[in-house]
């Protein structure tokens, strides 16, 4: 397939938010399914067998029919769809917005520092990460969705207005570790797309990447994230996942984590993820990359 070449020169805001919007809808329309079930793979504390995986993954639903087992795997779309096409519009419309900021002012020191060809990568490395800190923000939607996958019972009939007037900053617990995750996922994210496209295909402008280029990127991208994120997202779920009133801190999650089930628990539903939710970020991020540019022509 020929490049998606941005005619116009610069992409402009609307086609950031217009391409990377898009793509956070068809990712949470095919892939919702998916992420609950890694929600509550990690947010299981027994360990996985045959025998009880039906159990973990459909919990109340294990021995309802088919059709009911699929739909129990939608909890919480209304959240997860306000938080997905937020965090999508976000990090991947955001993240450019911070390279054109970083390029426009730091760019001799990332060439001194770095070089010509690599400081261009460790830009687009740096603005992601950078990216992945003020995800913060959206926090609070990021953890009604997880509540409504793993632990429904938390919101015991209140609807999200009583919720957030009711729980206000308790819905910002585990920002930190949040911020931590998030830093060198989302710099390995874009940092290992960047590397793709310039050393395998050397593209000097990735926005010229083809959808066969940026699909190769992004998986490249989403291997890398994933796996360098794992542990500290694991923390994160198990933290967000806990009813309102619990005060569990982040250390105190990782003490009985490794105390109760190993070291190796921190990387607990890495292969799943990669397997299966790897995709969905390969997805979402394959088609901003490519409809940003696509967009850019006509807005």
């Amino acid at each position: 397939m020929s490049p998606t070449i941005n005619v116009k020169g610069k992409e402009s805001g609307t086609a950031r938010i217009l391409g990377s919007g898009a793509s956070g809808i068809a990712e949470l329309l095919v892939f919702h399914p998916v992420d609950t079930i890694a929600k509550r793979l990690m947010s299981n504390k027994s360990k996985v067998t045959v025998a009880n995986l039906n159990s973990i993954i459909f919990r109340d639903h294990a021995a309802a029919s088919l059709p009911r087992k699929l739909l129990s795997l939608f909890p919480g779309l209304g959240y997860a769809a306000g938080y997905k096409i937020t965090q999508r519009i976000y990090k991947y419309g955001g993240q450019p917005f911070f390279n054109d900021v970083l390029r426009a002012n730091y760019k001799t020191e990332f060439t001194n520092t770095f070089g010509e060809r690599k400081g261009k990568m460790m830009m687009q490395a740096a603005a992601g990460s950078m990216t992945g800190i003020g995800e913060v923000v959206l926090l609070p939607l990021d953890a009604l969705k997880i509540k409504r996958q793993v632990n429904p019972e938390a919101f015991r009939g209140r609807g999200v207005v009583r919720i957030f007037m009711e729980e206000g900053t308790t819905l910002y617990r585990g920002w930190g570790w949040t911020v931590a995750r998030n830093a060198p996922g989302s710099f390995a994210l874009f940092g290992a797309s960047a590397a793709t496209k310039d050393y395998l295909f050397g593209l000097q402008d990735y926005s010229h990447a083809t959808w066969s280029q940026n699909f190769v990127a992004s998986i490249a991208g989403a291997i890398a994230s994933i796996t360098v994120a794992a542990p500290l997202d694991t923390i994160k779920t198990r933290i967000q996942n806990a009813n309102f009133e619990s005060k569990v801190s982040g250390m105190s999650v990782v003490r009985e984590l490794v105390r109760n089930e190993g070291p190796a628990a921190l990387f607990k539903g890495l292969t799943p993820k990669i397997l299966v939710v790897g995709p969905k970020l390969v997805f979402s991020y394959t088609l901003a990359q490519s409809l940003i540019p696509y967009f850019a022509n006509y807005v």
